[in-house]
């Protein structure tokens, strides 16, 4: 199954880059929590697929277009998966690129906890693991 997760949290990636946020809600458990970085204007937690879409959606509406480009590999861990990643966000607001470490846990194929870091190394320890 470990492999199945990092395929599902890749596929997730692309589309979110593809913009097809209906297909993106497909990937989420309909009882997905959702907890941003320390600091970030809303940190949640947000719990439930409707209410994380829409802090999804309220964070991609700042900018024309944004993508996740994934840093490094996507590491699997206990049912975790974890991956380096720079937000880019270009258009009507200042333009913007913000390193994250995302943490996708797993439950039944679909994403169940979505918890976000700035530091990788604390992202990694959150798992058991160390840089």
């Amino acid at each position: 199954m470990s492999q199945e997760n990092v395929e599902i949290v890749r596929a997730g990636f692309e589309i979110w880059n593809a913009q097809d946020m209906d297909a993106f809600r497909d990937l989420l458990h309909s009882d997905v929590v959702l907890r941003n970085p320390e600091g970030w204007p809303e940190p949640g937690p947000f719990v439930g697929r409707e209410a994380v879409m829409d802090q999804f959606e309220q964070s991609r509406a700042i900018w024309d277009h944004d993508e996740l480009e994934p840093i490094g590999e996507f590491i699997e861990a206990g049912g975790c998966v974890v991956i380096r990643d720079v937000w880019h966000g270009r258009g009507r607001s200042p333009d913007a690129d913000m390193e994250f470490t995302h943490v996708f846990t797993m439950r039944k194929g679909l994403i169940s906890f979505v918890e976000i870091y700035w530091d990788h190394a604390e992202a990694l320890e959150a798992v058991g693991l160390r840089e």
